[in-house]
């Protein structure tokens, strides 16, 4: 069943969707979207059960968010567009790009990862636990439920093979932090096993796109022009 999805749009000109990472909402990307704007038809988007959008009854997983991306293009009639994904939004443009890679203009990558194993053991070892404890509760609370969704998809998503990627021909940036909580050699596999790709690393963390959002948006404006 189809749901609504909560979104802003700005500016004129190709499409250019964000998709933000998990547990936050569109305002992530309140750097980038007057910014690009000037050139292009920016949509944030928050992802289902994120922000101000429905949770739904569906899975929640990082297949069905790409379901919803695509939904969410048909509705408002965009044929192609830019996708930059952070994170877990980076998840969902690369799983959308193994589905639907004829809508698909350009491709971005910040922060995405393949499995659970592109994450530092320093932060992913915590996470899993976080997950095991509160799938252990989610009966018998609500925030458990919720909190063990969310970690969810942290622990078993998006679960992509290397070599599924080289069959995904869109143009491509993968793009991360020098010190980002994904591996520096899993976002290298990431990049090596896409065919039309570039790879940038920024100085910072995960959150480049937010804290060194200058550098960021050049890299990005670079890419797309």
């Amino acid at each position: 069943m189809s749901i609504h999805l909560h979104y802003e749009e700005i500016g004129n000109g190709e499409p250019l969707i964000l998709l933000h990472g998990n547990g936050e909402d569109l305002t992530y990307f309140t750097h980038q979207m007057d910014y690009f704007s000037k050139k292009y038809r920016v949509i944030a988007i928050d992802t289902r059960g994120h922000g101000k959008s429905e949770r739904g009854t569906e899975p929640f997983t990082i297949r069905q968010f790409a379901l919803d991306l695509y939904k969410f293009m048909e509705e408002h009639q965009i044929d192609k567009a830019n996708i930059l994904g952070f994170s877990d939004g980076g998840n969902i443009a690369l799983t959308f790009a193994l589905m639907h890679p004829e809508r698909i203009l350009k491709l971005i990558l910040n922060g995405a990862n393949l499995n659970g194993r592109g994450v530092k053991a320093h932060i992913q070892i915590p996470i899993v636990l976080g997950y095991k404890f509160a799938s252990a509760f989610a009966q018998k609370s609500e925030d458990a439920k919720k909190n063990a969704e969310m970690l969810g998809l942290m622990v078993n998503d998006p679960n992509i093979e290397p070599s599924k990627l080289q069959n995904v021909f869109v143009k491509t940036l993968v793009i991360a932090g020098t010190n980002d909580m994904i591996k520096k050699s899993h976002t290298q596999l990431i990049y090596k096993n896409l065919p039309n790709a570039e790879l940038v690393f920024i100085e910072g963390n995960h959150f480049i796109a937010n804290k060194e959002y200058e550098k960021f948006n050049k890299a990005i404006e670079t890419f797309l022009t």
